[in-house]
């Protein structure tokens, strides 16, 4: 592939991602969403983490099925705690990088 090729499919990759995250800026700027609305929207995150997250805990990673559970129960805890999504990926992988270090 030549790389003005290369370069052409990075912006237009580039385009496509950032226009949906940007309208929505631009077209509710001075909107007040319902609570609703609001708390809906809040907890996407969420979901999508355990939509990306619960398959993978239903393969067992070398037979281990404790070390799914310590993952699970990990980043349940650390959402139930408010942590922001990132803590809660951070948090299970430290946690579950510990397990992994003591009983593997």
């Amino acid at each position: 592939m030549e790389n003005s090729t290369a370069l052409w499919m990075i912006l237009g990759m580039g385009a496509v991602t950032y226009i949906p995250r940007m309208l929505p800026f631009i077209l509710l700027k001075d909107k007040e969403l319902p609570p609703f609305l609001q708390a809906f929207l809040r907890n996407i995150p969420y979901a999508i983490l355990g939509a990306l997250i619960f398959p993978a805990i239903l393969l067992l990673r070398d037979g281990d099925m404790m070390f799914c559970i310590v993952g699970l129960f990990a980043s349940v805890l650390f959402a139930l705690l408010g942590a922001n999504v990132i803590f809660v990926v951070i948090g299970a992988i430290m946690v579950v990088s510990t397990y992994s270090y003591f009983f593997n």
